[in-house]
């Protein structure tokens, strides 16, 4: 048998050697090689990531990065003051113009034996409304027949006393008597005329007939008698004569809002019979003094009323512009509901906000007041603030 030699066997042994490092060193390689993909590629998602974040957050503070979508649709805008004013309105009736009202009544005691006039039925001034039989004015008459009758007796003794006085046959005291007559007659006969001026009656138209006529031109808005009846209180209303070409519209201010309404400010009225319509006007009177019952002030606006229009006791409603001092104006859109507060979202340096709690006071139709929380100055998020809440 042939024998190995032995230097053939080294060298075979360390081939093998050799072969089994380059084995294990591939094998290392090989799992640094994938140790340092996966690195590599971690940190590139991880760049690429936050490049590509909307919105990023620093404690309370909200930073828009300068590649984020967010910053085409956030609208940043500055808050200012402003003294837009409040209103406050309030039901209202039109009412006719106190000063353009008269009541009419009777002088005296009767029975209306004719009426002229019809509720709603316009008059002009010394137009005749009605017709009362009356036996004071009969006897009105009859005292103005002996006032006239003494008048002329004691003046035609006058002459008599004052011819014998004259003459050298009467005594003065006589001539006095007969001065102090005739004065007295006078004065009486002045009374009784007086009276039947004072009654309306017509000097020329002698009787118990009284005829009552409209003290102004307008419309007979109350009616309290009829023909037949009796009147038998001269301190009641039997008709009343309202000129309409102006009418009051009464509004009642409750107490709370008493300090806010002032002569001449102006007004807005929108009636129910004319819906889509405004008169514009200004308070013409503010009471002086509180209803005792309902706690509110009596405010009247003037308006003209020549077409006739406006009628007593139409509703409508009065809008009063209230001045207020200025303040921070904000929109609505800049206000968010968070939980049990409202929030806006201030601009502390560019593109990065905080969110501020604020105390929104009246609010407007286009936006509030806010009396706690912001300044004048301050950059707020007016569009799209929702997309920055939590």
């Amino acid at each position: 048998m042939k024998k190995n030699h032995p230097t053939d066997a080294n060298k075979r042994n360390q081939r093998l050697a050799l072969a089994s490092l380059a084995v294990v060193a591939t094998i290392i390689l090989s799992v640094q090689a994938v140790r340092w993909m996966s690195t590599t590629g971690h940190a590139a998602v991880k760049s690429d990531s936050t490049e590509r974040a909307i919105l990023l957050r620093d404690g309370d503070k909200y930073i828009v990065p300068p590649d984020s979508e967010l910053r085409k649709r956030l609208t940043v805008a500055i808050v200012g003051l402003t003294d837009e004013p409040r209103v406050v309105q309030l039901p209202a009736a039109v009412e006719a113009d106190p000063a353009r009202t008269t009541n009419v009544s009777t002088p005296v005691t009767g029975r209306v034996v004719e009426l002229k006039v019809h509720l709603g039925d316009h008059v002009v001034k010394g137009q005749p409304l009605l017709t009362i039989d009356s036996g004071d004015l009969a006897q009105a008459w009859a005292d103005n027949d002996k006032a006239r009758d003494a008048f002329s007796h004691a003046g035609i003794t006058l002459k008599r006393v004052q011819g014998l006085h004259d003459a050298g046959a009467g005594a003065a005291k006589d001539l006095e008597q007969a001065q102090s007559d005739y004065t007295q007659a006078q004065a009486e006969l002045t009374r009784s005329e007086t009276r039947l001026r004072g009654l309306g009656a017509d000097p020329h138209t002698r009787g118990r007939q009284l005829t009552l006529t409209a003290p102004s031109s307008g419309t007979i808005t109350a009616l309290s008698t009829s023909q037949g009846a009796y009147a038998n209180d001269v301190t009641a209303t039997l008709m009343t004569v309202s000129n309409l070409d102006s009418v009051w519209v009464t509004a009642n201010v409750p107490e709370n809002n008493v300090a806010l309404i002032k002569k001449d400010q102006s007004v807005d009225v929108v009636f129910q019979a004319y819906p889509g319509q405004t008169w514009h006007g200004k308070v013409s009177f503010v009471s002086e003094v509180l209803d005792p019952d309902t706690r509110r002030e009596k405010v009247r606006i003037a308006f003209p009323n020549s077409d006739s229009r406006l009628k007593p006791n139409m509703f409508a409603t009065a809008t009063f512009a209230v001045p207020q001092q200025r303040s921070v104006f904000v929109p609505n859109s800049a206000l968010i509901m968070n939980n049990d507060s409202t929030v806006v979202w201030v601009e502390v340096a560019p593109w990065t906000f905080v969110k501020r709690v604020v105390q929104p006071g009246f609010g407007e139709p286009d936006g509030a007041r806010v009396g706690a929380g912001l300044a004048a100055g301050d950059r707020i998020v007016v569009k799209g603030g929702v997309l920055l809440n939590d």
